[in-house]
């Protein structure tokens, strides 16, 4: 999408501190981070949120997972971390292209909300 955060992030027209890509999944640095450490895992592929993934695109999403596991391994977030992703705007996704939060570096409540 042309008008897409992200995926101008991914061409490359918006700088971003990448931490890991593949052919499928490009993540880096959250510019506003919730916790010492906050990145951002999004798939290369334009899929606006939770709610659009379909059997056609699904295998992004294990991509991603993939990548989140590996990572988790170099940034050595043995302590733990938290993945997160927020679907619509009463949620608080702020970009309309499906993203995965790693959260981590402190110790966080079992409470959610």
């Amino acid at each position: 999408m042309s008008d897409c955060l992200f995926c101008k992030i991914i061409a490359g027209e918006i700088p971003s501190d990448k931490v890991y890509e593949d052919e499928n999944v490009y993540a880096f640095r959250d510019i506003a981070p919730q916790a010492p450490t906050h990145i951002l895992v999004i798939p290369k592929e334009h899929v606006a949120s939770a709610a659009d993934i379909t059997e056609e695109n699904s295998a992004l999403v294990a991509k991603c997972f993939e990548a989140i596991a590996k990572i988790a391994g170099s940034e050595k977030l043995d302590g733990g971390f938290r993945v997160i992703s927020n679907c619509g705007g009463d949620a608080g996704q702020t970009v309309r292209h499906l993203h995965f939060h790693i959260l981590a570096g402190k110790k966080m409540s079992e409470k959610m909300v």
